[in-house]
């Protein structure tokens, strides 16, 4: 994170530090673009890297287990007996990386990301990365607090419903009773994605490349909380044109009333006409 070289510089070698996250990410239930984070940091000492007498291989095999032991200590310490497991991944902190996910509401959800710390991370801290070693990991609470009390849905978090907020008390973990029986409604928007971009063409549009992290945003922008899920029906390529065209179905759900179709039509309907004038994508 940003503190971590400002945290290595002030001298320290292992710390945890809590903050807010805002970002573009998709939707779903475990993902909203607001939420906090805690990162931890542990650099060795020569004592606690001695047994792996100075081999490079066996020292990042210690730090990497070492890592894995604390997370998955601190995962059954707070959910008891779980299903766990570790998948490669890549962040440009740590290297190697991985991400822990934990088998929830019969689904693998990631909890947190975490790895052997950069070499530059720590030379860029002042510090010499041949003698300081270590991991970090970040985790995001949230996600943490929806498998220990069983939440199904990170949207909850912000909801100002007393049925939400009332089940829980400091210093007591309850398992969430659901309230809310709503069922979601459905809307699919198809499209031709904009074409690649070409040097030789002047028109700016043009040159907008599509990320689905604007279809995100720009549909959060629209519906807020009341979207649940946005997932990919379809993607298909025009022989003859090479055009890529893809299919997005949109979940809509209130955590706590029943949504019309005239006020989804409605919402939709801006979903269409911005997908259309602001990410240059040809509707179907």
């Amino acid at each position: 994170s940003a503190h971590q070289v400002e945290l290595l510089q002030s001298g320290l070698d292992r710390f945890l530090v809590v903050g807010d996250v805002y970002r573009r990410d998709e939707i779903d239930r475990s993902h909203y673009p607001i939420f906090h984070q805690m990162e931890g940091v542990k650099l060795f000492t020569p004592a606690e890297l001695a047994p792996a007498q100075g081999n490079p291989d066996r020292e990042l095999q210690l730090i990497q287990d070492d890592l894995k032991r604390g997370l998955e200590g601190l995962a059954t310490h707070l959910f008891g007996p779980t299903e766990m497991r570790w998948v490669e991944e890549y962040f440009p902190f740590t290297e190697p990386s991985m991400e822990l996910e934990i088998q929830f509401q019969n689904e693998w959800m990631e909890v947190l990301g975490c790895g052997v710390v950069h070499p530059e991370i720590v030379a860029n801290a002042g510090r010499n990365p041949n003698q300081d070693k270590g991991w970090a990991f970040g985790l995001g609470l949230e996600r943490w607090a929806m498998v220990l009390f069983d939440i199904p849905d990170i949207r909850l978090f912000w909801s100002q419903d007393e049925r939400f907020s009332s089940q829980f008390a400091s210093g007591q973990i309850v398992s969430f009773q659901p309230y809310s029986k709503y069922p979601p409604c459905y809307k699919d928007i198809s499209f031709w994605l904009p074409p690649t971009q070409d040097d030789n063409d002047n028109d700016k549009n043009d040159n907008y490349q599509f990320h689905v992290n604007d279809l995100n945003e720009l549909v959060r922008g629209v519906a807020g909380d009341l979207v649940e899920q946005m997932e990919l029906l379809d993607e298909f390529t025009h022989p003859k044109t090479q055009k890529v065209s893809q299919c997005y179905r949109i979940y809509y759900r209130s955590m706590d009333r029943s949504l019309t179709n005239a006020e989804i039509d409605a919402l939709q309907e801006e979903v269409r006409r911005l997908a259309e004038s602001e990410l240059n994508v040809t509707l179907r």
